[in-house]
């Protein structure tokens, strides 16, 4: 089973509530807050079609650019001894840190799923 859906660049999560018998989700990767909810599977993807399409809307009304989401930035915190042993690493091999880590990055499982 997936737990996300796609529409016009946006990703948003697949929950269900049992107790409310209700499907819910959030749009991910951004600041703003654009949920929706579905009774059923089609209930749940065309109130996230129209979150993000009312959220688009809006957007333009107020004449200010919507959020994009996964930009390719992010921090991570590593130990003090693993960022200097890879700065030494990738300077003998002059690459950049930021190249190291996404080229090894790119060869990881998570980033063959789709």
């Amino acid at each position: 089973m997936n737990n996300t859906i796609q529409y016009r660049g946006y990703i948003g999560s697949v929950e269900f509530s049992e107790e409310d018998g209700l499907f819910y989700g959030k749009v991910m990767g951004i600041r703003s807050l654009i949920s929706y909810e579905g009774e059923n599977a089609k209930a749940l993807i065309d109130d996230f079609h129209g979150a993000v399409d009312d959220y688009l809307a809006m957007c333009e009304a107020e004449g200010r650019t919507p959020e994009v989401a996964y930009k390719g930035s992010f921090n991570i915190r590593i130990s003090p001894e693993l960022h200097k042993r890879l700065v030494i690493y990738t300077t003998a091999h002059n690459i950049s840190l930021n190249r190291y880590i996404e080229d090894t990055l790119e060869k990881s499982p998570a980033a063959q799923a789709q």
